[in-house]
């Protein structure tokens, strides 16, 4: 019998979740929980690079949780804890910053996308990938599903792993491969940029209907008449009903597009039935979930004791390893 893979993966928690997220890694999260070990943490230190209301962060991870048990992770399946219940992850981290070039980080896009935006530049910012990459060495993880955003901050857990194994000449950290799912990896928000709360231009799945019909209404799409023919795949509209729909719905409205006398508040219409029908079953879990809040801390609670127990065993080798102990 083949050894299950350990999948890692961890998600900020900026509150609740939207469609992008679910499309670019949630979902795949269920689909992996199924043949593998995964483990997912909410990454509370993370956000403290942006968050600086404690009762906000609090809340916001609280409610992240709820969206994933809400999507379908099954806690027999999936170790789901908070990122600060394990804090031996910043132990990892500082010995890792030790051997980790300057070079590596500053050519890291996502710090430098940041700094453009007007975000201001501190340490914890500069240095997000080696927290990053002792949350994923630190449970020896097999996988690392993410977004081609991320993809590069991976790359670079990879190659300080590898530069720690040489430094000490010794294989103590599994170096993880990457796993993207590139048909979804870029969820398209109502304007047409990737959907991020950043752009505010995010749909989200637990929202009431009024406010979900109010955001579909609002995609933006070009000024071609109703009349005429026009191009499915050049429509934001249509981007997010394929992620949705049937191939047998999506070629017809593909053919409602091309044929003309089809307007883009048709589309919209279609698109609201089809969100609202696709996340019936995700919805209605989650309001169950709001109800019964000490059934989620609790398994926060367990897996972080499950996560815990692996990172222990990482970092009493590690300490060992760089003569800490």
């Amino acid at each position: 019998m083949n050894k299950k893979l350990r999948v890692l993966s961890g998600i900020q928690p900026s509150g609740i979740l939207h469609i992008g997220n679910y499309f670019g890694a949630m979902k795949q999260f269920v689909e992996l929980q199924e043949e593998n070990e995964s483990f997912i943490f909410i990454a509370d230190f993370h956000a403290l690079t942006s968050v600086r209301d404690p009762n906000e962060l609090r809340k916001n991870t609280l409610e992240v949780a709820i969206n994933y048990l809400a999507v379908g992770l099954d806690p027999k399946k999936v170790f789901l804890f908070k990122q600060s219940d394990v804090p031996e992850v910043c132990e990892l981290s500082w010995y890792l910053s030790t051997i980790t070039p300057m070079g590596l980080l500053e050519r890291c896009h996502s710090y430098k996308d940041k700094i453009a935006k007007g975000i201001a530049a501190d340490h914890g910012l500069f240095a997000y990938p080696v927290l990053m990459a002792a949350d994923i060495l630190i449970y020896k993880s097999d996988i690392v599903p993410v977004g081609k955003d991320q993809k590069q901050h991976v790359e670079v857990a990879r190659d300080i792993a590898i530069k720690f194994n040489n430094i000490y000449n010794k294989e103590v950290l599994k170096v993880p491969d990457i796993r993207i799912k590139d048909e979804t990896s870029v969820v398209p928000g109502i304007d047409g940029q990737k959907m991020s709360k950043s752009y505010n231009n995010y749909i989200s799945p637990f929202w009431d209907e009024k406010e979900i019909k109010k955001t579909i209404m609002r995609v933006v799409t070009d000024s071609t008449p109703v009349e005429s023919p026009k191009d499915p795949d050049k429509c934001n509209v249509f981007a997010l009903y394929k992620l949705m729909a049937s191939k047998e719905d999506i070629e017809i409205m593909r053919n409602k597009y091309l044929n003309g006398g089809y307007g883009y508040g048709d589309a919209k219409k279609e698109l609201l039935a089809k969100t609202l029908d696709y996340f019936a079953p995700i919805r209605k879990r989650y309001v169950e979930l709001k109800n019964d809040i000490s059934f989620v801390e609790k398994i926060l609670k367990e897996g972080a004791e499950k996560a815990r127990s692996e990172a222990i065993n990482t970092i009493e080798e590690v300490r060992k390893t760089v003569g800490i102990k």
